[in-house]
């Protein structure tokens, strides 16, 4: 179940949005082996006077940022961070410099779902190893 923020420009068309989010989305599915249904994604469109960034960044910079169940292994945090980087590069020719992902992993007792925490819900998901 990650929670997905994307942080872009203003600007970009109506399908580049969708393939940018259907780009992520794949990664996860690749990457993490999530199900194509899990998705829980949300899309902040900035100014760009409101959005810095380090000189040599382009108007296609991409912050993203991946909310987690702890766990998961480093190997497959580093191909989840290859995997969206590889799309967002073919579909919508986002060069790796402008990709930024960043990982949190917070601890199950800090989520809570349906009234309950986390933690006492017996959640089976793909940790690696």
């Amino acid at each position: 179940m990650p929670l997905v923020r994307i942080e872009i420009i203003k600007g970009q068309s109506k399908e580049y949005k969708a393939t940018l989010l259907q780009s992520v989305h794949d990664g996860l599915v690749n990457a993490l082996s999530i199900p194509d249904d899990d998705r829980n994604q949300r899309l902040y469109e900035l100014d760009e006077c409101f959005y810095e960034r380090s000189p040599g960044k382009t108007e296609k910079f991409t912050l993203i940022e991946l909310t987690l169940f702890p766990g998961r292994s480093t190997e497959m945090k580093k191909d989840t961070i290859a995997e969206i980087t590889r799309l967002l590069g073919e579909r919508l020719q986002i060069a790796p410099p402008d990709v930024f992902i960043i990982i949190n992993e917070p601890p199950l007792e800090n989520w809570g779902m349906r009234g309950i925490q986390a933690s006492e819900m017996g959640l089976q998901y793909k940790k690696g190893e």
